[in-house]
């Protein structure tokens, strides 16, 4: 894979290219291998400077030979991906935005910073409409006020604000019971048995906000959103389930605990089924 001495001069597609049509990158220690128009695809971009013809400066390489690039390894599959055919494709909860909106900055790809970029409500452009013709919206007022709040929060922070400014800080705790089976023999294995409700106690708004339409408030209707309630509960069953919503919403644990009693035996073996309740506290400053 040694570069020709004269392989500035050369672009693709000529007879005689100055990279291989396959190529092999190591960024940040993990191996990435795609074709060579695929870096050259976006044309300005760090990877079309490294690989083109107007680069005369020789490339770093690893041992082994491959192209070495001291970037975050596992952020760089979604730039390159980007370059195949400049869309992108996230996973479901992806909380690298930030840190991927940075990777392509470095790499100069601007339309990929566009799409990475904060995503700020178009209230401006709404109260301008507005302004000429009050009486085509009735929301006019509500608009402009939640504008001036967002104008306010970007002059105070210096930085791109987002409505998620405006969440509160408070505490939520899920808890829930559980059953298990116990042997005599200390050495078998316990029994558990599936979680039967999660129950979340918590001021109203922060577990509407959290939990939406997932929230069975069935128990505790009509709370006000200022007020407390320990009545609510989740309509699913899967704690894992509750943490990711909790954490995609920005708390995090604080602590938690649990309990346990023998209830009962059963009749005609030694095993005892124990109950047990736990809780768990989340809070977002």
């Amino acid at each position: 894979m040694a570069l020709p001495d004269n392989a500035s001069s050369f672009r693709y597609g000529e007879e005689h290219p100055p990279f291989p049509d396959i190529i092999e990158l190591n960024v940040g220690g993990q191996v990435y291998i795609t074709r060579y128009p695929t870096l050259i695809s976006v044309h300005g971009s760090l990877l079309w400077e490294m690989f083109s013809q107007t680069n005369a400066r020789p490339l770093a390489r690893d041992n082994k030979g491959r192209y070495f690039l001291d970037r975050d390894g596992f952020l760089f599959r979604y730039i390159l991906d980007y370059m195949r055919d400049q869309q992108l494709v996230l996973p479901d909860h992806f909380p690298e935005r930030s840190r991927l909106q940075r990777e392509a900055e470095y790499f100069k790809l601007p339309e990929l910073v566009k799409i990475l970029a904060p995503k700020l409500s178009k209230q401006n452009s709404v109260g301008d409409d507005a302004s000429d013709s009050e009486e085509q919206s009735p929301n006019v007022e509500f608009t402009r006020n939640l504008s001036s709040v967002s104008a306010t929060l970007a002059v105070t922070s210096g930085n791109s604000s987002t409505i998620q400014d405006l969440r509160r800080s408070g505490f939520i705790t899920i808890g829930y019971r559980g059953s298990y089976t116990l042997g005599r023999d200390s050495q078998t294995d316990a029994k558990f048995r599936r979680v039967a409700r999660i129950m979340v106690c918590g001021k109203t708004s922060l577990a509407k906000e959290v939990f939406g339409d997932t929230l069975n408030e069935s128990r505790d209707p009509d709370r006000p959103p200022e007020r407390y309630t320990s009545r609510y509960y989740l309509k699913f069953t899967f704690l894992e389930q509750a943490f990711d919503r909790l954490a995609d919403a920005g708390f995090h644990m604080v602590a938690c605990n649990s309990t346990g009693t023998c209830a009962f035996g059963h009749d005609q073996t030694d095993d005892k089924i124990w109950t047990s309740y736990t809780e768990y506290v989340f809070y977002r400053e």
